[in-house]
């Protein structure tokens, strides 16, 4: 599975530096969208079809990992 730094990736130059996956202009941010919405994974992937399957799992991984970081970091 690819490291959260070879998916997502902010850079002045794309989007006014927006986190997107790597190698598209897709925030990461359309993927919360989704899954917020109700929409499931297939749906964004089908919509967005410049974004592997590996990215968004590798994405949401890193994402679970630093919420579930930060609830269990001392106070």
């Amino acid at each position: 599975m690819p490291s959260v730094t070879t998916v997502v990736h902010s850079d002045p130059e794309i989007l006014g530096g927006v986190p997107v996956f790597v190698g598209t202009r897709v925030p990461f941010r359309n993927l919360i969208d989704y899954l917020e919405g109700g929409y499931s994974l297939e749906e964004f992937l089908d919509a967005f079809p410049s974004v592997s399957r590996e990215q968004a799992i590798a994405a949401l991984e890193a994402a679970h990992e630093a919420v579930s970081g930060r609830a269990h970091s001392p106070r």
